[in-house]
């Protein structure tokens, strides 16, 4: 008999504690169905430490993380989305989320590993496809950020959630945002986001940059519930914002309210009317004529989830017509939201529906004038693996401000300033002489660019000079100075999309000593250039061009091998070789004379070549008797080769250039 009534007590309480849990899950589910995640967690967990059945644990399991996906805490739905899978949770869904998660909290390389395994259970599903390459992007833009600068506003952001900035005045610098900080209107805690009910609040900076102490704007606009995402026009004196409020029936609604600005005081907000009081809609978004609004809303006709709706209206005390979705090219399976229309007609927004770097990722959009969309993500570092979302320019510059939730915060959302530094080129050089590498002061030098860049300036007691270069151009940089012959360099900013200094360094040759031509070359016992001269000899043509009014004499020399009369005719042959060859260019033959020296003019070793070859000095003269007086074989053929070489020598300065007349 006692025996029984144990049996009978252990199922009493088996029975009871089965209901009891089944209670609590089903509890939890009502909590997450109405959007009070934070509620559902609590409860999901009792649920989970009383739960006996392994599929009934999964669920649970699953259902947690979903809770705090929805309240974008992605280190802990990584950690219960990887506890479901483990418990063999069966909907593939799990693997996605958990990649998702994985991806959020930059963990890129291992949400590829999830996206692989999903994309083999559903190869259909544009999530996962989109999360495969969202990792190989993210990677990629980080590797190669864009030229944005982001700094965390420390000086007006919580520990708790600050989010979507608007411009209070048009100077751009109040800044007006919302905020789940304690001193709003209302004091109680929401069980949708487990902090106090948002409110909208202002600071300014003063002239030393330092921020005010933000503050609720007065009880016009807030109210003891939530309000969130608002826009601003362009005379920042009429605020579109997002707000709860109860309805007739006293469910709450989400509506988008608009308000007036009376001096420093919002008045009362009204609400906008344009769809039936029972659709949830918010995130304004106002055209810079305010004759057209995008919002968000998630109701019948939309591509997703939450989608990008239009209404326009003929006037700015007009009624708004009908909603138009802004279609599959903008809106996805995923959500589209926080949109804001740019001064300049581009509209931003946020999505996770895209490839991308993380949970929400702010995206540009330019319509074209066939009415198509071109969309593209706005990378590394405006975008994190966190959520990055409800950005706001200053009209007519690439800055302001946009939210996020990526690490180093400090709270939940933060708000950002970014700006776009504009592009800078800067040019360093250096005058030197070509055979004694001495830096030469006060050559002139004169910059010249393809966009009508005409300035010239001095080189400073150490040769140097600096200019300022402008983007997409090409430019010719022309030392001149007395002594010496014109020399120039090129630099280009063409096709350059980041910040860069430019060195270089332009050798001038003085023109009262011979200059080598390297690589003019003949073949052995013959005085035929060989085709590989041309880039040489095109070097020449350059010089002379460059100073017209010089006359050269070319000089061909030999080594000592071989005999006199031999080395000298070779030579001679050679030197008038090249001479032929600058007529053919264009060059006047009065200008240009040629003298074979054949081995009687031995090279002098300059400074130059001394770092070319370390076994000679500054200023020795590869005659036969030094030339076998070297050590190694080697070291002998290198100064026959030095001393097989063209060149040339200034014969006048005051060469006067025909006038040519077109045929």
């Amino acid at each position: 008999m006692k025996e029984k009534l144990y049996i009978i007590i252990v199922l009493f309480f088996v029975t009871v504690g089965a209901f009891a849990q089944k209670d609590v899950s089903s509890k939890a589910d009502r909590a997450y169905d109405s959007g009070k995640f934070f509620e559902a967690i609590d409860l999901y967990k009792y649920a989970y430490g009383k739960a006996k059945d392994k599929e009934v644990k999964a669920r649970i399991t699953f259902m947690a993380a979903e809770c705090y996906r929805n309240v974008q805490d992605n280190r802990q739905a990584e950690i219960w989305y990887r506890k479901a899978i483990r418990k063999h949770y069966q909907s593939p869904v799990a693997i996605l989320y958990y990649g998702n998660a994985l991806r959020a909290n930059g963990k890129y390389e291992e949400a590829l590993v999830e996206y692989e395994t999903y994309i083999s259970l559903v190869p259909d599903d544009q999530r996962g496809i989109n999360g495969k390459e969202s990792c190989t992007l993210a990677l990629e833009w980080m590797e190669n950020p864009t030229r944005y600068k982001v700094i965390n506003m420390y000086y007006f952001n919580s520990k708790q959630s600050d989010y979507s900035p608007a411009f209070g005045k048009d100077d751009y610098k109040q800044v007006l945002f919302t905020s789940s900080r304690e001193g709003g209107t209302g004091n109680n805690i929401s069980d949708v986001t487990g902090e106090y009910y948002s409110d909208i609040f202002k600071t300014r900076v003063d002239r030393k940059g330092k921020w005010s102490e933000p503050v609720p704007l007065g009880e016009g606009v807030n109210t003891e519930f939530d309000e969130g995402a608002l826009v601003t026009n362009d005379k920042c004196n009429t605020m579109y914002f997002t707000s709860f409020r109860e309805d007739k029936d006293g469910n709450m609604i989400c509506k988008i309210f608009i308000s007036d600005r009376e001096g420093i005081e919002w008045k009362k907000a009204e609400a906008q009317s344009f769809l039936a009081d029972t659709i949830t809609i918010g995130h304004p978004a106002i055209s810079n004529d305010e004759l057209s609004m995008v919002f968000v809303a998630d109701m019948r006709g939309g591509v997703g989830k939450k989608d990008l709706w239009k209404v326009t209206r003929a006037s700015k005390t007009g009624e708004w017509g009908v909603a138009e979705n802004l279609g599959s090219e903008i809106n996805t399976i995923g959500d589209e939201v926080f949109p804001y229309i740019h001064a300049d007609g581009s509209l931003y927004f946020s999505s996770n529906g895209r490839a991308g770097m993380g949970g929400l990722d702010i995206f540009m959009a330019d319509e074209k004038s066939d009415g198509t969309w071109t969309v593209e993500n706005m990378k590394y570092p405006i975008n994190s693996p966190a959520d990055d979302f409800a950005i706001v320019f200053e009209a007519d510059k690439e800055r302001g401000y946009f939210s996020s939730n990526r690490s180093g915060g400090r709270g939940g959302d933060d708000i950002y300033q970014f700006s776009l530094p504009p592009i800078e080129f800067n040019l360093l050089g250096i005058v030197k002489n070509s055979q004694t590498e001495a830096e030469i002061a006060g050559a002139n030098v004169t910059l010249i660019g393809s966009d009508g860049t005409n300035v010239s300036r001095k080189t400073e007691n150490d040769g140097t000079f600096t200019f300022k270069l402008t983007p997409n151009t090409d430019y010719r940089i022309i030392a001149k100075r007395g002594g010496f012959l014109v020399s120039k360099a090129k630099e280009t900013t063409k096709g350059m999309t980041s910040s860069k200094e430019f060195r270089t360094e332009i050798q001038m040759s003085p023109d009262d000593r011979r200059i080598d031509l390297p690589g003019i070359m003949y073949d052995f016992g013959k005085w035929n250039l060989r085709p590989e001269s041309l880039v040489a000899l095109e070097t020449l043509v350059e010089i002379l061009n460059d100073n017209p009014n010089i006359t050269i004499e070319i000089g061909s020399h030999t080594d000592y091998r071989g005999s006199d009369q031999a080395n000298a005719d070779l030579s001679a042959k050679r030197a008038e070789s090249v001479v032929k060859f600058l007529i053919t260019y264009g060059i006047d033959e009065e200008r240009l004379t040629s003298k074979g020296y054949g081995e009687a003019m031995p090279k002098e070793i300059s400074k130059a070549q001394v770092k070319k070859y370390e076994f000679l000095n500054e200023g020795d003269v590869l005659s036969p008797s030094f030339i076998d007086s070297l050590s190694s074989e080697e070291k002998k053929e290198t100064c026959h080769q030095i001393n097989r070489r063209t060149d040339f020598g200034l014969t006048g300065r005051d060469y006067v250039p025909k006038i040519k007349r077109r045929k």
